[in-house]
């Protein structure tokens, strides 16, 4: 929201960012969000650029190694280990560079009134009690969320039994740039190196060992890492004991009120997307909110918000859950089948693809919400972030450094033709850039906007499926409309609709654009 030039209050009920590693992986499409947020070159110095997850059988020998399909596709390193410290005072800093945020800690929330028109909300600091009223209010504060509490919203799944002891230490010997899933049915592990000798374990722990909760005993913690190093009193730097949850808010608004992240969502964290899922949730929101207040949309742009969310939280819980039984399990008999499977399954292209880069992930393509229903399956999909050289600018940048934090508009492979008049003018008074990206190794002339050129192949294999076509790109990188340049005239009407003061936030549902 900052980012968006929006005044913000964020009120925070600790005395100030924590010292508690928590949060253990960011992946690419998270570091892309910060980057528009114009944080990503401080977060890249903490982070171990890493390849994924190696997964291992009962019988301790690799099985697969799951890593990004197509590298650096959305600009950055796939999965990287980070510590949540380290990241919090980034984004901490960068929010007090802001003139438009006050941040406010020590401030416990008392109280929400939540209307259509705007929140009112009370918050106590030390003995002194203060009222606030804004336009929206944005729930971001955890498992146990106040806001939630306060809109009256429920949250539906499960809660799972077993309890896991998380570790992370210092001085650790691992170098990985990997995670490391243990399917040992004996004791199930994680390991996930960090940087300069931090490392994550966690161990799924059995009667008597310990209860969620509860302080773990040196003893126990030298004991489940001694196969991997000792250790002391003095390189643990924390260690608990936790249980895990699947859980969905029903509701993800109420009058002006949101919830985005753990309050919105709870997962276990087997598929590591606890805090990417909540980058998404705020990625997703801001650039709708900061529309609304700066009267380019109306408020019932807001309602896709869960619309488009929800689903795939909701899938990678499950994915999340499913890992964790799969992954995880006790069971030798069904650990046993499980690596036979897999092992049989890795012999076939189509069972590498699934496993080595990971095919049963939850697809993050939209199909309802802010985006048009058609048949080309690019629509509802996050756009790649490939380099790219302006022949206008005359430099090679990563794409959304061209493309800036609003809409945007592409030809593909058309440059040999003139842009239509009218559409030049809609796209002009809109402000919306507009790139002709050809699919051939040429560099042709560009009478409007810019042509984009490709420089490693990767701008060529993003676009591709999209040649001989139009297509209208979100500020979150999302493609909202793609159409034939025979059906132009038809869906030019629904983009000036879309582009006029009431910008009707339905207007791409009942679109025939494709």
């Amino acid at each position: 929201m900052s980012a968006q030039d929006v005044s913000v209050l964020v009120i925070e009920r600790n005395a100030g960012t924590s010292n508690s590693p928590k949060a253990i992986s960011v992946d690419d499409e998270s570091l892309r969000t910060y980057a528009a947020a114009g944080l990503v070159d401080e977060i890249l110095p903490i982070i171990v650029p890493g390849t994924g997850t190696r997964y291992y059988g009962a019988d301790g020998a690799p099985v697969f190694h799951a890593r990004a399909e197509v590298p650096f596709r959305l600009g950055y390193p796939f999965k990287n280990p980070f510590a949540q410290p380290d990241l919090e005072r980034v984004l901490l800093e960068g929010l007090q560079a802001r003139a438009n945020v006050t941040i406010q800690f020590g401030a416990e929330l008392t109280s929400v009134d939540s209307r259509e028109d705007g929140v009112r909300a009370t918050y106590r600091v030390a003995s002194e009690e203060f009222e606030v009223e804004a336009r929206f209010l944005i729930g971001a504060d955890g498992g146990r969320s106040t806001v939630r509490s306060a809109l009256g919203i429920s949250m539906v799944g499960r809660s799972h039994p077993e309890p896991w002891l998380v570790i992370d230490v210092l001085d650790d010997p691992h170098q990985n740039r990997y995670g490391m899933h243990h399917g040992d049915p004996i004791r199930p592990h994680v390991i996930v190196p960090g940087l300069d000798g931090r490392c994550r374990y966690e161990f799924l722990i059995y009667d008597g060992e310990g209860a969620a909760g509860e302080e773990p005993s040196f003893e126990l913690i030298r004991e489940l890492v001694a196969p991997y190093r000792d250790i002391s009193p003095e390189q643990v730097e924390r260690a608990v004991i936790y249980k895990f949850h699947g859980l969905i808010a029903t509701e993800w608004s109420k009058g002006s009120s949101f919830l985005i992240g753990d309050a919105a969502h709870m997962m276990p964290p087997f598929a590591g997307q606890g805090l990417n899922s909540g980058i998404r949730d705020a990625a997703n929101l801001s650039w709708k909110i900061a529309a609304v207040l700066r009267g380019e949309s109306p408020k019932e742009i807001l309602d896709t918000y869960q619309a488009e969310r929800f689903q795939h939280s909701w899938q990678t819980i499950k994915l999340s859950e499913k890992l964790g039984r799969v992954v995880m399990t006790t069971s030798p008999r069904l650990a046993r089948f499980r690596d036979r499977a897999v092992r049989k399954a890795l012999e076939t292209e189509s069972g590498r693809d699934f496993f080595e880069y990971m095919k049963y992930r939850p697809s993050a393509k939209f199909t309802d919400g802010l985006v048009a229903q058609g048949e080309h399956d690019g629509i509802g999909r996050q756009l790649g972030q490939p380099r790219a050289f302006n022949a206008s600018t005359r430099t090679i940048e990563l794409l959304d450094t061209f493309l800036g934090d609003g809409w945007a508009l592409f030809r593909v492979d058309m440059a040999q033709d003139a842009w239509p008049a009218d559409l030049v003018e809609l796209s002009t008074a809109a402000g919306i850039p507009s790139f002709d990206v050809p699919l051939a190794e040429i560099f042709p002339r560009s009478e409007h906007g810019s042509t984009l050129i490709d420089v490693d192949t990767q701008l060529i294999s993003e676009f591709a499926p999209f040649a001989g076509h139009f297509v209208l790109v979100r500020p979150d990188h999302v493609v909202a409309a793609v159409w034939r340049a025979s059906e132009h005239a038809s869906v030019l009407d629904h983009l000036r609709t879309w582009w006029t003061a009431t910008r009707d936030a339905a207007v791409f549902a009942d679109s025939d654009a494709h």
